[in-house]
């Protein structure tokens, strides 16, 4: 027996070998298939344009290999704007040589000029949105360099060659969105559902939690909330590529969208009541937490090891009847004492919030029973602070009037293809902020590694071949290990630039061409325009995170103040959209406290708002004015004791208006109070 063991055990450790080999490979094996997909998209759209003999076939495939995505709601949306952008692009270069045909001084002042301003336009967009900018302004580039001669001298081609570019970036753009969505069936709905029903069940567990537990620290629920904030952030670029798979979810996008705004409301509502219990005697904060528990349905508390979200994403539309009906009873609950009055109205505006992520979950499960056209309209374009768009103009402005220059002075012959790639660089790139130069240098890494893989696939692979078959087989041992790394995220700026940059190179003809000397001088173009573009994040680097972080808190003190003494809104609708986009344009590495300020900001205006409208019915109007001023002036201890004698004035008036507006005034000195350093000092720019 004892002989026969090490025959008996060899099995096993094959078989445990062969599965963890299995678990290593699993996550790879979608990877490997984007690889598949993005080399059959290049072949397609190249074999198109061949077959359809247009002089630069390789923007086609150029075009494919962008546009291709690991997940097909961002391929999908990603060429839509990248058409787009195109076409707004070729008709930006074909006014501007019709209006400068002889003046070339002035031809290229205004191309630089549009650049800048596609940069700014791309640095105040998001997704892609932000990406359709910035190709408006570096299409303009590639169609320019088609029709300019060695110093800069136009053809009168400009028409022609936009429509070529056109046609072949369309053709790119149709192509990967076949192969994609003929063997990707899609997945961001689920998934943006996923994550929806996750965050929207852990919000309201925790505000429960919070209204189980009196007695929690306020700080450790305050980094609770924090983190729910980024993570709200985040959601935005996912739901981005839902969108593109569905023609349902862009028509109802502003749903989707006030789900997040809705999450942001129910996290302040939560943040007002935790102060308020932090606040309150201990026996006297259990009495209202019990009053409001008894309200809040039973599904809302968070269970230890149970999956909420799955049940979320079962019954979206039960749980939201739910929700509003304990949002209408909170609402109209009746209250002896300012703070329950208040807990009461923030426990009914939590709920409100988590109400709108429930309206989005339904539609996005496709629940039969879900309210047609809820909270539907159209959504304004906030813009957090115009500094960093203007500086990403401004450099953008300056690189490509330099390589202009000197083209001009040096009279390059490649000069005009290092003009685009700097544009590329420079106006792609400007929207990532203090990301941009890593990113950047990564790119011209991936584009020097591309510059070996082509001219050996150039000069010693490709000679030989004389079928489209044979040549598309070859390209795909560099696009599907390429397509692998992209989808694994591993390196992800250098295999860009791999990707980017290795169809133009190979720049593939009919009949081939094998010319050494016209290849490394393409190379050289693209590698030294590409480096004048990462040299000016160098050069003129973009604001800090910290910097940007204390502009944004000025700004929005800055707001805060005007909304205090300036007329009365009719909601807080505008002041809740300005404050979400500080929040999504807010850096990563902006500290606690800041954050917490910011929403301690958010939380006062919305407060000042319904403050001014409750008291401007109810009559006082003149006291809050003196409280406000203080507010304006940036003097926290007047502002409370103003504030104090308002709360004295409106004890005198009955009803339940006035009771409101007190519990408005206890929240408002609350937040006043605890952040007094930066309502009063501010965070200068």
């Amino acid at each position: 027996m004892t002989h026969a063991e090490p025959w008996t055990t060899e099995p096993r450790l094959l078989t445990r070998w062969s599965e963890a080999v299995a678990r290593t490979l699993r996550p790879a094996a979608p990877a490997l298939l984007f690889g598949l997909r993005l080399w059959a998209s290049v072949c397609l759209a190249l074999y198109i344009a061949f077959w359809l003999e247009l002089d630069n076939a390789y923007w086609a495939g150029t075009t494919a290999a962008i546009v291709c995505q690991p997940h097909l709601g961002a391929s999908l949306r990603k060429g839509w704007y990248r058409l787009i952008g195109t076409v707004v692009g070729a008709i930006a270069i074909v006014v501007m040589t019709a209006c400068f045909p002889q003046d070339r001084a002035a031809f290229f002042l205004v191309l630089a000029l549009w650049g800048a301003g596609c940069a700014l336009l791309s640095s105040l967009l998001r997704n892609f949105a932000s990406y359709s900018a910035a190709l408006a302004g570096y299409t303009a580039a590639i169609i320019a360099s088609d029709q300019l001669g060695a110093v800069g001298g136009l053809n009168g081609q400009a028409f022609m060659l936009a429509v070529y570019r056109a046609s072949e970036i369309c053709i790119g753009i149709v192509s990967a969105g076949i192969v994609l969505a003929g063997t990707d069936f899609g997945g961001a709905r689920r998934r943006v559902a996923g994550l929806l029903a996750s965050l929207s069940a852990e919000i309201a567990g925790r505000f429960t939690g919070t209204l189980a537990d009196v007695g929690a620290e306020f700080e450790q629920t305050q980094a609770i909330r924090r983190e729910l904030v980024r993570r709200v952030v985040a959601l935005d670029p996912v739901i981005d590529e839902a969108l593109g798979e569905s023609s349902e979810l862009r028509y109802h996008s502003p749903m989707l969208q006030n789900a997040l705004d809705g999450l942001v409301r129910a996290l302040a509502g939560w943040r007002t009541v935790s102060a308020v219990f932090a606040q309150s005697r201990r026996k006297q904060a259990q009495q209202e937490s019990e009053v409001l528990l008894a309200e809040v349905p039973e599904p809302f508390c968070l269970k230890p090891g149970e999956d909420q979200a799955a049940g979320w994403i079962a019954h979206p539309v039960r749980l939201l009847q739910a929700c509003e009906a304990a949002a209408r009873k909170l609402f109209a609950l009746p209250a002896t004492t300012p703070s329950l009055r208040l807990l009461a109205d923030q426990a009914a505006e939590a709920l409100a919030g988590v109400a709108q992520a429930l309206i989005a979950l339904a539609l996005l499960v496709a629940d039969p029973g879900r309210p047609a056209d809820r909270l539907r309209g159209r959504r304004r374009l906030r813009i957090p602070d115009w500094l960093p768009p203007l500086l990403s103009a401004g450099r953008a402005f300056v690189v490509i009037g330099v390589a202009e220059l000197f083209w001009i002075v040096t009279a390059w012959p490649g000069g005009a293809n290092a003009i685009t790639f700097a544009a590329i660089i420079v106006i792609l790139f400007s929207a990532r902020a203090e990301q941009a130069y890593s990113i950047a240098i990564g790119f011209i890494t991936g584009a020097v590694l591309t510059v070996g893989v082509v001219a050996t696939l150039l000069f010693a692979a490709l000679p030989n071949v004389e079928t489209f078959a044979r040549f598309g087989l070859i390209i795909g041992f560099v696009l599907v290990p390429v397509g692998t790394a992209l989808a694994l995220q591993w390196q992800p700026a250098i295999f860009t630039g791999l990707v980017t940059v290795f169809v133009p190179l190979l720049a593939p003809t009919n009949p081939m061409s094998y010319d050494q000397q016209q290849y490394y001088n393409t190379a050289l173009t693209i590698i030294a325009g590409a480096g004048a573009g990462a040299l000016s994040f160098r050069l003129i680097p973009p604001l800090s995170p910290a910097y940007r972080t204390r502009r944004l808190m000025a700004l929005t003190l800055r707001d805060l103040h005007r909304l205090a003494i300036g007329p009365i809104p009719d909601t807080t609708n505008d002041w809740e959209q300005r404050m979400y986009a500080r929040f999504a344009r807010l850096p990563d590495q902006a500290q606690p406290l800041q954050r917490s300020q910011l929403m301690a900001a958010f939380s006062v205006g919305t407060k000042i708002i319904r403050l001014r409208q409750l008291c401007h019915q109810s009559g006082p109007s003149l006291d809050l004015d003196a409280a406000l001023e203080a507010v304006a002036r940036g003097n926290c201890a007047m502002a409370n004791a103003e504030l104090g004698k308002l709360d004295a004035a409106l004890a005198a008036v009955p009803g339940e208006t006035a009771l409101r507006a007190r519990g408005l005034i206890l929240a408002i000195s609350y937040s006043l109070s605890q952040h007094a350093a930066y309502f009063e000092a501010g965070a200068p720019a």
